[in-house]
């Protein structure tokens, strides 16, 4: 009887894909080609195989004759130094350097031709990828038309499909013909086609379509076979098909990759869905969609079922070779971690399945238009590159803990992902859609009554994280004993927080009460959390900063002017004498669409009556907008991060450059936007040597602007640009 143990693989997202003329390279937009130390974060949480990059486009660009392997080189001996086997993969999405692409006729034996130059230089690798991905690569490059050659036909796709195969073939047999042991690990996305009663047949197409990598390659697509006649009227050779059919390509072991969108529901009823959900075929239009998403699929979809499929079908090992979600930091543990149960539970039930593989380990840049626009929006992995250096996240936690125990606990995986809460279904589906409050360990927040409180409390409620809010009434956090009284009660895992004496120029003259909450409430917190062996966050401001020497970073010496940034101070001075354990968010002007409290939405309400806004053009500050300042709190708290973090979002602006923001984004006068000097310069922007910033401040503020318009807080409608 078979081991339930799983063994962890990894791997950087590596996609080389060509779209247009421009070749978009993974590993350089993630920062991992320029950090070599990131390659000892693999032993640390004790993968055992690493699915490595030594792509064609990178290393023979030109020609074949002048291969550069410099870079590999350096990083392959290093996963062999930390003891890890290397899985070399030689094209990654991509159609080939600039000399040939995906529907070249000599594009296998060219491809064929680099493997030899790469065996060459490592005989010793006994586990190849020569392709990621065929039937997926040809679909996005030849079928949709979003990567190089941008076809959009079946002919296009099918020769696509058969190139990468037959490459993959040519490639395995020279690469054998150095090593007789090296072994295919032939990757490809699985998932299943569900449908409405008139789009069967597109489904059932769909069905067998997702087998035809692993048909190919098994010398499965011979006469009598769904796809052999298709193929040959859509121009593949007899010969072509010959040549598959000898079954030199079958897998060793086949890579199962499956995403929260690989298994698809297809509705000819177009009216319930947006427009962009819309495609069809030659004679029939219908929404594609997300399996997950229709109810009455429930217990159909996942990945379990579809290693089944693959198992049954082929009986050959398996490793699921990507795991990844895009997503907040929960949910994409509770992803990993299900994935992991999953697979685990498959493996009991029969399948010989050997591995999960900690896929995007250094994340992923713009896959959320499949590289087809340059975003710069980058999707964090199991490391987040985006600091000074690689930074562990929950999910490397819980994939060490599974390397090395098979288990994982953590209080976020209380709740199931979004895709198994309701409140992720279609409206259509007649099921309850309500969310109720989710149950668990949950997350202590004081400050009831505040923005930053309430804030946090809601998006806390979107991402499935169980929270109890309280006001002074339920605690008062500058009383020990009231603390105590509320950490038995509520038994958090983690305590936020929110409450504070807020305004800043009533501080000068309410010193006593400023200091009372801001100071001695945040350390009489900070204390009972560190005695209780809890993670504790606390948010501290850009005032205490004198905005002399601006921009500050975390290093900078704090030199606060006012009360108010004081009170702030010395509670960090507190906090990181008492322990190194507490985290303490900086951040500076914050701004909401959920409430009238703060700068943006003073001026909309004042230019929507037509009064002018003076604001002061000398004092420079870096606006933050509160979802996103509770979003990156939260994923740096279930990272365990620690310290002083400053988050803001990207970009320094004045309050009076700040007004003619919100001016321009709402549609009003910005004539009306003055500027009032001060007569003394300040800038307390906030940089970060440790984290990354937010998002930009103009991408921030559209979003506040929608946010303003559907909670209808202004009190006339609105004007919109375009309007």
């Amino acid at each position: 009887m078979q081991s339930d143990k799983l063994a962890l693989w990894a791997g950087p997202e590596c996609t080389i894909a060509r779209v247009g003329d421009v070749w978009r390279n993974q590993v350089v937009e993630t920062g991992h080609s320029d950090r070599p130390e990131d390659l000892a974060r693999f032993a640390e949480l004790g993968v055992e195989a690493v699915r490595y990059p030594i792509l064609w486009e990178q290393i023979a660009p030109d020609n074949l004759d002048a291969c550069d392997f410099s870079w590999t080189d350096a990083r392959i001996f290093a996963l062999l130094g930390a003891g890890i086997e290397v899985i070399g993969g030689l094209l990654h999405h991509g159609s080939g350097p600039h000399y040939t692409h995906l529907l070249d006729p000599e594009f296998p034996d060219t491809f064929a031709a680099f493997a030899q130059r790469v065996v060459e230089r490592y005989p010793w690798i006994d586990k190849w990828t020569p392709v990621n991905e065929p039937l997926t690569t040809a679909r996005f490059s030849a079928l949709y038309g979003h990567w190089y050659p941008h076809h959009r036909a079946f002919r296009s796709f099918a020769r696509a499909l058969v190139n990468q195969c037959l490459g993959t073939v040519r490639a395995m047999r020279v690469i054998r013909s150095v090593n007789p042991q090296a072994q295919l690990v032939q990757t490809e996305d699985l998932g299943r086609t569900f449908s409405t009663a008139p789009l069967r047949g597109q489904a059932a197409h769909d069905n067998q379509r997702r087998w035809l990598t692993f048909d190919l390659l098994c010398g499965k697509v011979v006469r009598g076979h769904v796809f052999y006649r298709t193929l040959l009227e859509a121009g593949i050779g007899e010969a072509e098909l010959a040549e598959l059919a000898t079954g030199d390509g079958k897998p060793d072991i086949m890579g199962i990759n499956h995403y929260l969108t690989s298994d698809r529901y297809l509705d000819d009823r177009t009216q319930l869905y947006l427009a962009s959900q819309i495609g069809g075929n030659a004679t029939q239009r219908y929404a594609d969609v997300e399996a997950t998403r229709v109810h009455h699929l429930a217990g159909q979809t996942g990945i379990r079922r579809r290693l089944h499929e693959a198992w049954k079908r082929y009986g050959i090992p398996i490793a699921v070779t990507e795991v990844h979600h895009g997503c907040t930091r929960e949910e994409q543990t509770r992803w990993f971690c299900e994935v992991w149960d999953e697979s685990t539970r498959a493996r009991r039930e029969g399948v010989d399945l050997h591995a999960v593989t900690l896929w995007s380990a250094f994340g992923a840049m713009d896959w959320r238009s499949l590289l087809t626009r340059r975003e710069g929006r980058y999707d964090v992995g199991a490391f987040d590159l985006r600091g000074s250096e690689a930074r562990p996240t929950l999910v490397a936690q819980a994939a060490k803990a599974l390397a090395a125990t098979g288990s994982f606990d953590h209080p976020v995986l209380d709740a199931p992902g979004w895709w198994k809460r309701s409140s992720r279904l279609y409206d259509w589906h007649g099921a309850d859609r309500e969310e109720r409050p989710h149950a668990g360990r949950p997350i202590w927040i004081t400050g009831a009554t505040g923005t930053l409180g309430q804030s946090l409390a809601r998006i806390c409620s979107h991402r499935g994280l169980a929270c109890v809010l309280t006001d002074r009434s339920a605690c008062d956090i500058a009383d020990q004993a009231s603390v105590q009284s509320a950490l038995h009660r509520i038994r958090p895992w983690a305590v936020i927080n929110t409450a504070g004496f807020v305004r800043v120029d009533d501080a000068e003259r309410e010193v006593e009460a400023c200091m009372a909450v801001n100071h001695a409430g945040a350390v009489a917190l900070a204390a009972a959390c560190q005695g209780a062996d809890i993670p504790f966050l606390t948010f501290s401001s850009d005032l205490v900063f004198d905005g002399a020497n601006g921009p500050y970073d975390e290093a900078a010496p704090t030199c606060p002017t006012g009360v108010y940034g004081q009170s702030k101070a010395m509670a960090e001075q507190a906090l990181t004498g008492m322990s190194d354990k507490h985290l303490i968010v900086r951040t500076s002007a914050f701004f909401s669409g959920w409430d009238r409290y703060n700068f943006a939405y003073h001026v909309a309400a004042s230019l929507m009556a037509g009064r002018l806004v003076r604001a002061c053009p000398d004092t420079v500050i870096s606006p933050t907008f509160v979802p996103d300042l509770c979003h990156a709190s939260l994923d740096l708290l279930l990272d365990g991060c620690t310290g002083i973090a400053h988050v803001a979002n990207e970009g320094a602006v004045s309050w009076y450059a700040f007004a003619r923001m919100v001016a321009d984004i709402m549609g009003y006068d910005k004539a009306l936007v003055v500027a009032a000097a001060s007569g003394q310069s300040s800038d307390t922007t906030l940089l970060s040597t440790r984290f990354a910033p937010l998002r930009p401040l103009n991408e921030a503020l559209g979003d506040w602007a929608h946010d303003v318009r559907l909670a209808d807080i202004l009190p006339v409608p609105l004007v919109s640009a375009a309007e």
